[in-house]
């Protein structure tokens, strides 16, 4: 099992190797890394999250003892080298926009400036940290933007990649409108609200699903979403409403349908539970959903108040993975870019620059972090000299803070099956570095 205190090592061999050639040569200067995304046609925009997760852990990076007892059997690191890991904390930087933000492509969302040695050894955990929490937090928002607020909830954890995972998932897609997950450990860590109904499996236990729906209604009397569809949905539903007649409670507070043609069976639903006097009682759907499917189903007339959705959610599985780089932009003091086919990199530490026209998102650009220009900056310093600046917001704010910037999405952006690009522009002093290192290097 993966001690999570043990971050340091959670990184790929050529980064310790890199570092150490690095030290032995005394080539460790000041170093500027950004982080940024590559274009898709799969994404308008994107959701930055994991920021602060990231944060808290690049202030408790250390290597122990066990640690450097296995980096010295690899017999690839001189003594001098294991000692200054010994002593290894972050001692750095770190720039980066607000979790939560609308970001796009080619924008530094995490800047990392740092001795060099520093900022090659936390490469690889940083996008690791960072990657799934974008994909995920942006998938939700995507539900969240058909949703018409009816209720969201993660119900991922079993169909996700791995613990960690399942975590990542209940905390960013609650941050990006989801209103709770049906992960009780992302409850207890994050205080995010948990949700749960019941499974097929309890119902198949009894034998008998009146039987069973009474027994859980007894323990759970104000708090009781029946799932109808084991046998069949809309005797399920008429079942439901008899339990809770029989047993004298006055609130159903809902039923649960997991298969067959939830547009017509949500409709029979609604029309029983009306007929029976639960008009307050909600509708409940999950199985197979995704934003695309919620959008249909409201589009289609749908009496459904809430959405489970798991396993395309949990996995995004529409874009299961981002094409994210940390790139040496600065080091010395002079600008740093690469011009491999596609994979042009941007010089320099940066800010963005952000332009609102009607509310909306109008312009991003893109400058050197001392360059001043018209629109709201962005980037923003969270650590400095390896100390964290300001406090960590509570996951309510962060939420708060996420939605509303999704308000501030063009309409356009906001469509799902058609891309939109909406790229940052750079500025001239940037471009015009770009043009001099190509000069530079490929001439």
């Amino acid at each position: 099992m993966f001690n999570r205190k043990k971050i340091s090592m959670l990184t790929d061999l050529y980064e310790l190797t890199m570092a150490y050639v690095y030290f032995k040569t005394n080539e460790n200067g000041r170093a500027v890394f950004n982080f940024y995304i590559r274009p898709t046609e799969k994404r308008n925009f994107f959701i930055f999250a994991g920021l602060y997760e990231l944060i808290k852990n690049i202030l408790e990076m250390k290597f122990y003892d066990e640690d450097i007892e296995y980096l010295k059997s690899l017999n690839k690191f001189s003594d001098d080298f294991l000692d200054y890991l010994k002593k290894f904390r972050f001692s750095g930087n770190l720039f980066a926009v607000d979790e939560g933000s609308i970001v796009f492509p080619n924008e530094p969302l995490v800047q990392i400036e740092a001795p060099l040695v520093e900022a090659q050894i936390i490469e690889t955990f940083l996008i690791n940290s960072l990657q799934l929490p974008i994909l995920i937090a942006t998938k939700s928002a995507r539900c969240y933007t058909v949703a018409n607020n009816k209720i969201l909830v993660d119900f991922s954890l079993r169909r996700t990649q791995g613990f960690d995972a399942g975590l990542k998932v209940a905390y960013s897609s609650y941050i990006a409108g989801f209103n709770g997950t049906s992960n009780i450990l992302a409850g207890e860590l994050y205080k995010i609200p948990v949700f749960g109904t019941m499974a097929h499996s309890f119902i198949l236990a009894y034998g008998d699903e009146e039987k069973a729906f009474k027994e859980f209604a007894k323990l759970y009397p104000n708090d009781t979403v029946f799932l109808v569809d084991t046998f069949n949905t809309v005797e399920g539903i008429k079942r439901a409403v008899k339990v809770i007649k029989e047993l004298g409670l006055n609130k159903l507070k809902g039923i649960r349908i997991d298969s067959g043609d939830l547009v017509e069976l949500s409709k029979i639903g609604r029309e029983i539970l009306d007929m029976e006097g639960f008009k307050d009682s909600i509708i409940f759907v999950s199985g197979g959903l995704n934003e695309y499917k919620i959008e249909k189903l409201l589009r289609e007339g749908a009496k459904i108040d809430g959405f489970g959705v798991g396993t395309e959610l949990g996995v995004s599985a529409d874009l299961p993975y981002l094409d994210c780089v940390y790139k040496l932009a600065e080091y010395r003091g002079k600008p740093i870019a690469k011009f491999s086919k596609n994979k042009t990199t941007f010089p320099y530490k940066k800010q963005i620059y952000r332009v609102y026209r009607d509310g909306y998102i109008h312009q991003d650009t893109v400058s050197h972090f001392d360059e001043k220009l018209e629109g709201e900056p962005l980037v923003k310093q969270f650590i400095k000299d390896g100390k964290l600046v300001g406090d960590i917001p509570s996951i309510s704010k962060i939420r708060d803070f996420t939605l509303s910037q999704i308000e501030t999405l063009p309409p356009n952006l906001k469509d799902l099956n058609n891309y939109h690009k909406f790229l940052p522009t750079f500025t001239p002093k940037i471009i015009k570095t770009i043009e001099e290192l190509k000069k530079k290097y490929l001439s």
